[in-house]
């Protein structure tokens, strides 16, 4: 594992990102030069996964072949995915030995068929709600080796930046529903998210390797970008499927492009939203 600049690599990626967005289409700079693509979701927006799979499609069609990292699938089932792949001949096959219940499969089904169609690796890409909950109570070293927590300096404090605006979208996201006490244990469970992410990216980005993961896993200040190496960051490009155009964090571009998608119907989430159980 490369020693990481952390947040040194952000701040270089910052300089590049308009020159990105405003020079290169999602269709063709991937294939011309970059070998990291990070796209996100909003999970249950139909029209925005199906933006996202015509994007990519388009790109392996025209000659990419990169490996495809995803969220949905959990680490500890990589050798169960790999065996999976190598025996499936459709994508249903692959969501019952392999898929988590939590998921929508359905929204997923195209990608994993591409996969299959152009022999794209598949890569595990996600901490699993259990071990999640190991570092919310335990820290980081209950499920990262020493060398990991050395290496992106999680034995060091978070910049404020990251712990700011990871508590924000957290309380935003329940609602204000949490209680202040569990902030600190769902930050650092969604850091190591980032971490294992970044992790899986790092090792495949030689051959090419797009994350398809929530739109706020996938965001320049927050996100997996920050724990990316600075000598990554020149093959990196990042896309957010978006409902509304939040492309920006005060100053900062979140995003390289935001695809803003038609808004699905939901029911009010803060309805059914029940404040975390404290882990103290």
């Amino acid at each position: 594992m490369r020693k990481l600049t952390r947040f040194t690599s952000a701040a270089a990626a910052l300089a590049t990102a308009s020159l990105l967005s405003a020079c290169a289409t999602l269709a063709e700079k991937p294939v011309s030069g970059s070998k990291i693509l990070l796209l996100g979701e909003v999970h249950d927006n139909p029209d925005g996964h199906a933006q996202r799979y015509a994007d990519l499609q388009k790109m392996v069609v025209a000659g990419w072949r990169p490996a495809i990292a995803m969220e949905q699938f959990d680490r500890e089932n990589q050798a169960e995915l790999t065996q999976a792949q190598a025996t499936c001949t459709d994508a249903d096959c692959i969501i019952s030995k392999v898929g988590n219940k939590r998921w929508e499969w359905p929204h997923y089904r195209p990608v994993i068929q591409l996969a299959i169609d152009y022999k794209l690796p598949l890569l595990a890409a996600n901490l699993s709600r259990s071990d999640a909950a190991r570092v919310m109570r335990e820290g980081y070293a209950a499920v990262l080796d020493k060398n990991a927590i050395t290496s992106y300096k999680l034995d060091q404090p978070l910049p404020a930046l990251v712990v700011d605006g990871q508590r924000a979208a957290m309380e935003s996201g329940h609602c204000g529903k949490m209680p202040d006490n569990i902030v600190p244990s769902m930050v650092r469970a969604q850091v190591a998210r980032d971490v294992v992410m970044a992790k899986i990216v790092t090792e495949n980005a030689d051959r090419g390797v797009v994350l398809l993961a929530g739109n706020g896993h996938v965001r320049r200040d927050l996100g997996v970008p920050v724990w990316l190496p600075a000598s990554q960051q020149s093959s990196l490009q990042i896309h957010g499927y978006v409902e509304t155009d939040d492309s920006k964090s005060g100053s900062v571009s979140i995003y390289d492009v935001s695809h803003v998608v038609k808004t699905h119907t939901r029911p009010d989430p803060c309805l059914s939203i029940q404040a975390p159980k404290s882990t103290n």
